[in-house]
Order: C-alpha cells, then structure tokens, then sequence
C-alpha cells in the first residue's frame, strides 16, 4: 500500500511539473490582414508543433486594425497586405512601439466576377468607372443589360487601401459599394451572385469565381513576382522592434525557405524567397 502510494505521489508530480511547464509556455498574439491570415494559419500550426513553447493567437480584422493593435501592444505580430503609413509609425513612436518590417510573400490583386458573367477582359480605367460609379450596368462593357453590383473590401483592409491606391488613383469608391471585412467574404458574394464584381488576393482564388485578365495580362504566381502583373505587391508582418524570444522564432520560422516559405506557396502566395 506504501510502495503503491508513493507512485500515485510521483505521478502527480511529475503531471503537474508538465502542466505547469505547458502553462509557462510563451503567448504570442497575432492580428491584422485577412489576406495575409491564410499563410499565418498554416504556418502557425506547424510552427506550434515544433516549437511547444511558444502558443499564437491568430485573428483577422484587416491590416489597420492589426497595425493600430501592434501600436497599442495589444499584439506582438501584425500581419499587413500594405506597408505601414508615416502617420502610424509616428503613432507607434508616440507609444514607444518601433514598428519593424518583415515581407513574408508576394501577393497578386486579382478583380473577380462570377463564372455565369461572360466579360473576362477590362482595363484599369474601367475598373476604376466601375467603382466609382460611371460605368453601372454590364452592356456597357460588352456584358449582359444588367446593374453591376460592387463588392468591395472594408477602409480597415489593406487589401482595400491597395486598390484605392493602384486602380482609383484618388477617385472614391462609390457609396453603393458592398463592404465586406474579409476576401473570404467578398469572394463567397461573388461566387453566388452573377452580377457582382469583387476584388481578392491571390491566395482566396478558387473555382467558384473567375480571375478577370487586365488588357491581356494575367495576375498569376509568375506575374505577381516579377511585377508584369500591374496590381503586385507584397505581404508583411510587422513587430515592435527587432524581435526576441518567441516572436523571433516565428519570424526565423516565416522566413525559412522549407518552413514558412513552403506554408506560403501552400496558401497560394509567391514565397519571398523564390
């Protein structure tokens, strides 16, 4: 009865000396881009799994969110689809926050219609009629005689902010647009509503919507890396400073060409390395 009270007592020693070392294990909050999410959630998986000291907490909510928490130290990583602004590194400095890039992917910003449209070529300008509102109906470009219905990202997202910059050219997105907070949801919208335009990194393509060409060219892996493709650009995770400890494993992890780098190309990004 001793011998076998004395093995209870080392067991549930040795059990909570495990429980309190999982405890211990460092948390890292990540926020920020819906596009940039998808790497993230690969990668964070297999991340955990080799690295069980170190738990992520993930979350979306667009990159101005996710840079406004970085600066607020509500989060150690930021995830961006857009570099960060004068006015938000001045913010960050304000609160002792020195915010430090790290590009992670190249993406391609592709305009998307539902499969049942027949229009599969526009140009940049009739893009940009779309969106701001002069061009309303598709016959005007060759389509069926119907309204055009505008799905666009939220004034939180990067990806947003991105078209605002390389198809508005300072025109505003008309006030009839669809805001959506996600890619997944502009391209959910799109998929079931013949009518609807939307836009979407490359990362969110699938067979439910088409990815329209733009005076013939294609926004694909190649065209994206080596910026034939007009709406190019990167993916960005940013941290306070130079990181340490367990943000700097994530970023070391992000970054290796047969970690990180392979969770990109499996999230239907370019890897930065390639």
């Amino acid at each position: 009865m001793l011998k076998r009270l004395l093995f209870v007592c080392m067991f549930c020693l040795l059990g909570s000396g495990a429980f309190a070392q999982a405890a211990a294990a460092e948390e890292v909050i990540v926020s920020g881009s819906t596009t940039v999410l998808p790497v993230m959630q690969v990668a964070g998986e297999a991340f955990m799994a080799a690295n069980p000291d170190v738990t992520l907490s993930i979350s979306g909510g667009g990159s101005g969110n996710g840079i406004k928490a970085l600066n607020e130290g509500l989060c150690a990583v930021a995830m961006s689809s857009r570099d960060i602004k004068e006015s938000e590194l001045a913010e960050g400095k304000a609160n002792g926050i020195n915010a430090t890039r790290f590009a992670i992917a190249v993406d391609a910003l592709l305009p998307i219609v539902n499969p049942e449209n027949p229009i599969r070529d526009l140009s940049a300008q009739q893009l940009r009629d779309i969106y701001s509102g002069k061009i309303s109906n598709w016959k005007e470009l060759g389509g069926k005689d119907e309204n055009i219905v505008v799905i666009s990202r939220d004034t939180s997202s990067g990806t947003y902010e991105t078209w605002a910059e390389l198809i508005m050219k300072g025109e505003k997105i008309q006030a009839r647009a669809l805001l959506q907070t996600s890619n997944g949801a502009v391209s959910q919208i799109v998929s079931t509503n013949s009518k609807a335009i939307g836009y979407i990194g490359l990362g969110y393509l699938n067979d439910s919507i088409v990815a329209l060409t733009m005076e013939g060219k294609v926004g694909n892996a190649e065209t994206a890396l080596n910026k034939s493709w007009p709406l190019s650009r990167e993916l960005y995770v940013f941290t306070n400073g130079e990181p340490k400890d367990g943000v700097k494993k994530l970023i070391d992890y992000l970054l290796d060409p047969r970690k990180g780098q392979k969770a990109v190309l499996e999230s239907g990004y370019v890897p930065i390395s390639k």
